[in-house]
């Protein structure tokens, strides 16, 4: 696996409506976990200035927009959230090699342009809230398991450029040896113990996925709606300690 500090490979959703309520759970669990997503609904909210706000903070930023369109669209998005410092962002595998390839390319020559770090750039492979069952339905891709498209679409991004994928803790084990140690697999559909599933139909144990091969585990509510996020936080990153040991 790649090497990542363990205040990074936990990665809190910051899952919520407004700049405060952003603001205020990532300074609650900054001392725990160093890395936030931001995803759709918190930038659409309050757009870079989110960003902004956790670099300045010396915060690490998931940038989790999932961007898929044309290649030369891709990668002006790309090229933006690499000047904005993010050091995750991640596009859909399903635009295909050009569109990855663009992505990977604009994403090193706007950190270099800005003397930034390059950003580590991940494709998504198929959304955790889906199964075999709704894979069929929603694609309809003949002949192929679900789990023979989510290899499918890692080769394709690795030989794009890509660094990694984001998938599903059940493709963990599979992409890890098919793809070799040091290909980035970041995991959502992370749910502790005991915790509720949500709406994730693919999801195991932090010391589950990290046992298998995962870099990163994104967890959101079982942090950001328990009644102590900072000693949920605490566990989690506790238990995927023990589990690399």
């Amino acid at each position: 696996m790649a090497t990542i500090p363990l205040d990074r490979r936990l990665i809190v959703a910051l899952d919520v409506p407004d700049f405060d309520q952003a603001a205020s759970l990532s300074g609650a669990l900054g001392g725990t976990t160093r890395m936030f997503k931001v995803g759709s609904q918190l930038f659409t909210a309050c757009g870079p200035l989110i960003v902004e706000h956790l670099k300045r903070a010396g915060l690490s930023v998931f940038l989790d927009l999932k961007y898929h369109d044309i290649p030369n669209t891709v990668a002006k998005a790309v090229a933006q959230a690499a000047a904005l410092g993010a050091d995750i962002i991640n596009v859909h595998a399903m635009g295909g090699f050009s569109m990855m390839e663009a992505a990977a390319d604009a994403a090193i020559g706007a950190a270099q342009q800005r003397g930034l770090p390059a950003p580590t750039l991940l494709a998504v492979t198929v959304l955790t809230s889906m199964d075999e069952a709704t894979f069929r339905d929603a694609l309809g891709t003949p002949g192929r398991t679900l789990a023979e498209q989510v290899l499918h679409l890692a080769r394709l991004a690795k030989s794009a450029g890509m660094a990694g994928v984001v998938a599903s803790p059940h493709e963990i084990a599979l992409l890890r040896a098919e793809l070799g140690p040091e290909f980035v697999i970041l995991t959502p559909g992370i749910r502790p113990a005991g915790g509720d599933a949500g709406d994730q139909k693919r999801f195991l144990t932090p010391a589950q996925a990290v046992r298998l091969g995962a870099d990163y585990l994104v967890v959101g509510r079982p942090i950001t709606a328990a009644t102590d996020p900072a000693a949920a936080a605490a566990a989690i990153k506790k238990e995927i300690a023990d589990a690399l040991r």
